[in-house]
């Protein structure tokens, strides 16, 4: 898949994440989509605060993208 086509997927993943973030005023931005399967995203508003935002990226944003996005080996939050 390229990484266009991995772009859009992340964003219709991303999409069906929202609305849980958004119940705490945040929510989260693809930032980019590397060659090697690494796709950085960041957080916003309270999320970008957040203690749990390593559990909100590993359990639930990574653990969703990873089973639906072909070619995407990890997600990492960047600022």
């Amino acid at each position: 898949m390229d990484v266009e086509r991995q772009r859009a997927a992340i964003e219709r993943v991303l999409e069906s994440i929202r609305p849980y973030l958004r119940k705490d005023n945040g929510d989260i931005e693809l930032v980019e989509v590397g060659e090697d399967g690494i796709a950085d995203v960041r957080f916003l508003g309270e999320c970008a605060r957040c203690s749990l935002s390593i559990m909100t990226l590993r359990a639930g944003v990574e653990k969703a993208i990873l089973s639906q996005v072909e070619g995407i080996r990890r997600i990492e939050a960047v600022p």
